[in-house]
């Protein structure tokens, strides 16, 4: 298993870095933490697949945290804590293992891993990973729309 935290503790979110994003999970004691994970996986997960994307659903599993790992670097990641309270441990973990084995609709911007294991801490599915990509889209879109108006007034003004 990569580096990380060595002492979750029941109830804390868990940060995987991923090659393009970041994967969530809930640590729940024992090793084990609850992700949400494709519903075509094997029994090592590793991320949502392509098909959980086009069918828009994917399966809650309780697994072995150094398998959801794999080689990646991973964290124990409770940002949130700073601006919501979480519920407390019991419930978290009761919440949790209400899920397991279940499909829950997904989609990458309202309703993706780290959306799932905020609901279950806190009561409330949040993303910050969401917000910063439509942030960085709506970034680039405004500087690629400022060089087509510049590009526009160059062109308008060597036509008058």
């Amino acid at each position: 298993m990569a580096h990380g935290n060595s002492n979750p503790k029941p109830g804390d979110l868990i940060e995987i870095d991923r090659p393009v994003y970041r994967h969530w999970a809930l640590f729940v004691g024992d090793g084990y933490v609850i992700n949400v994970t494709s519903i075509d996986e094997g029994p090592a997960s590793v991320s949502v697949s392509t098909t959980s994307l086009l069918t828009r659903k994917a399966k809650v599993k309780k697994q072995l945290l150094k398998e959801v790992v794999g080689d990646d670097k991973w964290r124990v990641n409770n940002k949130y804590d700073r601006s919501r309270t979480p519920l407390p441990v019991e419930e978290i973990i009761q919440r949790a293992e209400r899920w397991i084995d279940r499909e829950v609709p997904y989609d990458l911007v309202g309703s993706n891993c780290e959306h799932f294991v905020t609901m279950l801490r806190y009561g409330e599915g949040v993303s910050d990973q969401v917000r910063k990509a439509l942030e960085a889209i709506g970034t680039t879109a405004a500087a690629v729309g400022g060089i087509l108006a510049v590009v526009g007034i160059a062109v308008l003004q060597k036509l008058v």
